[in-house]
């Protein structure tokens, strides 16, 4: 009884919030600047990850990219330099605790302090559960989880400390809701999204509100990294769209970024309804891609 009367006592307040929510979807949210800032983007050697750093250099930022590849992140650098930032690359393998902390200290003791810190870097592994080697899922948890303890561990300190700063999560719709084959990635996935979210309600408990948080979840995008991906949702998405939609979801301090928007929508619907329309609704969706099989059915 005493938990129903606290709900109707808040009833109000709900459909006050509501109200604010919907209104605000008309009124466009006024970009912050992001000029002196000091972004370190991991992955930065390709695709994501390169895209927004060619982003950030167009906003008078300073850049720390990391890349496992020496050749791409030097690209990355290059191209950076020419549109007029301060770019530097650092070989770092994201995988690997050590190397992690050991490049933090180097970049805050030659560069400075990182106010945006965009953990982008990912691996993927299109297999089934048997057909995914040990050593395989043990890299998509220490590379698309794990480096995000190591990094915002190394940086958040100094942002702390000063109230002012933006760690960016490059998780995935994979981080909300499953597809077959993608086991270890939705697993890894599902937990960057529960990283992110925790830091956001962690960050709000100890009063720093000046640290923003802000979490990228896109469909499938046309990197390479899965082979014929298709889905009923509509075409595969291009880097370039995904990035716009992230460089605003950061410069207007959005926390949820999801690319197409409509998977948002998706994420409510399968809270809601039944298990066996859940599954009638993603036969309809039609999710493929090359995978390696590795059951057998004897």
């Amino acid at each position: 009884m005493k938990y129903l009367l606290d709900f109707i006592l808040m009833l109000p307040l709900l459909i006050v919030f509501c109200i604010e929510s919907f209104v605000k979807l008309f009124i466009p949210k006024k970009k912050k600047s992001v000029a002196g800032e000091l972004v370190l983007i991991t992955g930065a050697g390709h695709g994501i990850g390169r895209l927004t750093a060619y982003e950030f250099a167009k906003l008078n930022t300073k850049l720390v990219l990391w890349d496992i590849n020496k050749n791409g992140i030097e690209e990355t650098a290059a191209k950076c330099r020419e549109l007029g930032a301060q770019a530097y690359p650092f070989v770092v393998d994201c995988s690997k605790k050590d190397e992690i902390y050991s490049a933090a200290k180097k970049v805050k003791e030659e560069v400075g302090n990182v106010s945006i810190l965009i953990n982008n870097a990912g691996v993927v592994y299109t297999s089934d559960l048997f057909a995914t080697q040990d050593a395989q899922i043990e890299k998509t948890f220490e590379v698309n989880v794990l480096a995000h303890f190591w990094t915002t561990k190394a940086f958040l300190p100094e942002m702390m400390k000063n109230n002012h700063g933006h760690i960016v999560t490059v998780a995935s719709a994979a981080g909300h809701t499953v597809v077959p084959f993608l086991l270890a990635y939705c697993s890894s996935k599902f937990a960057a999204v529960g990283f992110h979210r925790a830091l956001t309600d962690e960050l709000a408990a100890l009063g720093r509100s000046g640290v923003k948080t802000s979490c990228l979840c896109p469909n499938f995008i046309n990197t390479g990294f899965i082979k014929n991906p298709s889905t009923n949702l509509g075409p595969t998405l291009e880097p370039e769209e995904v990035v716009e939609h992230l460089m605003h979801g950061i410069l207007t301090e959005k926390k949820m970024i999801f690319v197409p928007s409509a998977i948002g929508f998706l994420m409510v619907l399968e809270r809601m309804f039944p298990e066996r329309f859940l599954a009638v609704l993603k036969h309809r969706i039609n999710v493929k891609f090359d995978a390696v099989i590795g059951y057998k059915d004897k």
